[in-house]
């Protein structure tokens, strides 16, 4: 589910160890450009 990809993406950030999400491209149903703006957050958090 999109949905569960993108929210495991962002509970990913907080957890420890590398975090892999499968059915990544999943998120583009409702959200296209999401992994272009969660690269862009974190260059801004940085």
């Amino acid at each position: 589910d999109h949905r569960l990809a993108m929210s495991m993406a962002v509970a990913g950030l907080l957890a420890s160890g590398e975090t892999t999400v499968h059915g990544a491209a999943d998120t583009s149903v409702s959200y296209p450009a999401f992994w272009q703006d969660l690269d862009l957050l974190l260059e801004e958090a940085r």
